[in-house]
């Protein structure tokens, strides 16, 4: 089998791309982060080491049996 230069080389080219996109979701992916300012009822998340973004802490619903919540409306 017989591999020309050019094949050789969009080969190395390919696996190089391949490898930067990898790093790049590796590094790129959401982080969560502390932040001190906002207190502990917010949650920070930091990508690729650029954009913060924060948010209220979801509170945990309570969840009802779907009969209680028949019963509790009828009376």
């Amino acid at each position: 089998m017989t591999f020309s230069r050019f094949s050789l080389k969009a080969l190395a080219i390919a696996a190089v791309l391949v490898a930067v996109a990898g790093a790049m979701l590796l590094f790129g992916r959401p982080q969560p982060i502390e932040s001190a300012v906002l207190g502990a009822d917010w949650e920070c998340t930091q990508t690729a080491f650029v954009v913060t973004t924060c948010a209220p802490r979801a509170i945990p619903a309570v969840e009802t049996l779907r009969n209680e919540a028949v019963r509790a409306t009828r009376g």
